[in-house]
């Protein structure tokens, strides 16, 4: 079993060489639970459920057309707010990478993506990852930090859940017309403190 923290990994700021290993990351998940979403009186309730056998997700490649990328330069983007962060092993390989875009309008941090390679999984790389982007945050004064999350990763949601952030919203029809159809987004918040 991998140490429960591992400190070994250095978190710098990608660069524009870096986007090959940025997409060839495993950000596949197994999970023996999902969050079941269930409509109630007033709202929404989630339960925990057990899935046999275990599910397991692998997300899609984007399919992006030359109309859908972002034509802002990279000197642009980081005017903007927007960031990748990497956490590298001392081998040299990518071990994860969270990315970030920063609102001023509403001091809002936007967690875009974040992975960890399965083999660097329990390690401490996720929180070490979520801590550089909570860095960023108190660095541009951001009053709080939001990501979105699929109801079927259990392990995340988890991990979410263990760094401070709390269930804020949902969308039941944001997957409907993609791969992950069936599926609900979740959105998570904490305050940036």
């Amino acid at each position: 079993m991998p140490p429960a923290d591992d400190t070994t990994h250095e978190i710098r700021t990608a660069t524009p060489e870096d986007a090959g290993l940025v997409e060839a990351l495993d950000g596949s998940f197994t999970t023996a639970t999902i969050f079941h979403v269930e409509a109630a009186e007033n709202g929404f309730t989630l339960r925990e459920i057990p899935v046999d056998p275990p599910l397991t997700k692998v997300f899609p490649e984007e399919d992006l057309d030359e109309n859908d990328q972002d034509s802002r330069s990279e000197g642009d983007q980081e005017l903007q707010g927007d960031r990748t962060f990497l956490a590298v092993a001392p081998d040299g390989s990518l071990a994860g990478f969270v990315s970030v875009a920063y609102a001023r309008w509403n001091r809002r941090l936007t967690i875009e993506d974040i992975e960890v390679a399965p083999d660097h999984r329990g390690r401490g790389v996720g929180r070490a990852l979520m801590s550089r982007a909570e860095e960023f945050a108190r660095e541009r004064g951001a009053g709080h930090i939001w990501l979105e999350v699929t109801n079927i990763n259990a392990p995340a949601i988890h991990a979410y859940h263990r760094m401070g952030f709390a269930l804020c919203g949902l969308d039941t029809s944001l997957y409907e017309s993609t791969a992950s159809a069936g599926e609900y987004a979740l959105y998570l918040s904490k305050p940036c403190r």
